[in-house]
């Protein structure tokens, strides 16, 4: 059976051998919109839980407009036109509206990164800014919140008059799903919140995980941070296998987005008789597999397809490498992934993008984990705690010989976008 597994920009077909596999695992078919733009336009004027754009852009100062960075596909040269339009419309001047970009704690993007996001006329006619988590100066501090997280967001976003965010609602193997929320924290929190959120008191919660949102310490805590500074209206989208728009939806912050939430879980939901030997996955191509750093979230979202003490293939171009130098360095550092976890489960102790690490452990607990990546060394996978492999057919062959030829194997091709559901009573 040859199976195309999301891989870079341009794919990775692979031969899995047909008497082991019980299941590929995709999206469910969902129509994409024959004109997204048009729909865009609809649920701006007809936004769920507030009034209009056109409405609550009037008669305000300035607006600041969050995007997501480049590792997530949002298809902003869509979704940006009509929203500034509306703005400017409203009697905000163009020179009055600043694109800030949430990258969290990721790097900033910058150059023709911009306009492969943004399109040449709105990356050279807006101002566009990067977060800087890093920067102290450039946070406001609104106090600690009841789960002793101190919150510090963006400057800019927190003065701005209007404020929009604008992203993706997908499966995320922390908060639940993406989106929403997710744009004001982490997007623009200061490194000190995040480090807090993204801690072992959240994370190793067993609702910390894709497609869980009730009960998500992760998520129930980004959303009351957001809610401190919300934005005036989300506007988010759900894709396809293909990328295209599927759904608009915009409004309030937490109705718009739990809207988006149940119609991405029935997409992104695949049933499965029960839990694979092996599981072959990726970690949906670019952008979202330029590194290591994002190459865990396909790890950790292939988990409940993989028997406890299977194995997880896994296609990971990472042509950025391994991660930022804070991952790089944490991750070389360590000798023992559990007895980091337990390092950093200590009060008071932060390492920059542990979180990553942390939730790889996860992954590595529940099963080992070979890797295939083009931007990545044999040697230099090794010292990621995984298992190297020159292709996949190479790492499905070594399974075999490990869990025996009558192995069972599911393929995942879109990797952390497609969340398991494996049928009650499957064994595990």
């Amino acid at each position: 059976m040859r199976v195309t597994l999301d891989y870079g920009k341009s794919g990775l077909e692979v031969e899995l051998p047909d008497a082991n596999v019980i299941g590929v695992l995709g999206l469910a078919a969902t129509a994409a919109l024959t004109d997204p733009a048009a729909a865009v336009e609809q649920a701006l004027a007809r936004p769920i839980g507030t009034r209009s754009l056109a409405d609550v852009a009037r008669g305000r100062r300035d607006a600041c407009v969050v995007i997501c960075d480049v590792t997530r596909p949002v298809p902003n040269r869509v979704l940006l036109p009509p929203i500034l339009r509306t703005i400017e419309a409203a009697g905000i001047p163009r020179e009055r509206i600043t694109i800030l970009i949430a990258t969290g704690t990721h790097r900033p993007n910058v150059g023709t990164e911009l306009i492969a996001m943004l399109g040449e006329e709105i990356a050279g006619s807006y101002r566009v800014l990067n977060h800087a988590c890093r920067d102290a100066a450039a946070h406001r501090d609104l106090g600690t919140s009841p789960n002793g997280v101190p919150i510090k967001l963006d400057s800019r976003y927190c003065a701005a008059d209007l404020k929009i965010t604008v992203g993706l609602i997908e499966p995320h193997f922390m908060a639940g799903y993406s989106g929403g929320r997710k744009l004001v924290m982490p997007g623009l929190a200061a490194l000190e919140t995040v480090q807090n959120w993204h801690c072992p008191r959240f994370l190793e919660s067993p609702l910390a995980t894709n497609g869980s949102v009730e009960g998500n310490p992760v998520h129930e805590e980004a959303l009351a941070i957001a809610k401190l500074a919300p934005p005036d209206m989300i506007v988010d989208v759900t894709l396809d296998s293909a990328n295209a728009v599927t759904a608009v939806f915009a409004g309030e912050l937490e109705q718009a987005w739990r809207t988006g939430v149940a119609h991405a879980a029935r997409s992104a939901q695949a049933a499965m008789p029960r839990p694979a030997d092996i599981v072959v996955t990726s970690c949906a191509g670019y952008p979202l597999d330029a590194t290591f750093y994002q190459a865990v979230k396909g790890m950790v979202g292939a988990m409940p397809a993989v028997k406890a003490g299977g194995t997880i293939v896994i296609a990971s171009e990472c042509a950025e490498g391994v991660g930022s130098p804070d991952f790089q360095q944490a991750l070389f550092e360590a000798d023992d992934l559990e007895a980091f976890v337990e390092m950093i489960s200590q009060p008071g102790l932060f390492i920059p993008d542990a979180w990553e690490i942390e939730e790889l452990a996860k992954a590595a607990r529940h099963a080992d984990i070979t890797c295939i990546s083009a931007g990545i060394p044999p040697e230099t996978l090794r010292r990621c705690f995984v298992t190297p492999a020159r292709t996949v057919e190479e790492g499905i062959k070594a399974a075999l010989a490990r869990h025996g030829a009558d192995a069972t194997i599911v393929a995942i091709p879109r990797g952390p976008y497609v969340i398991p559901i494996v049928a009650r009573g499957g064994a595990a």
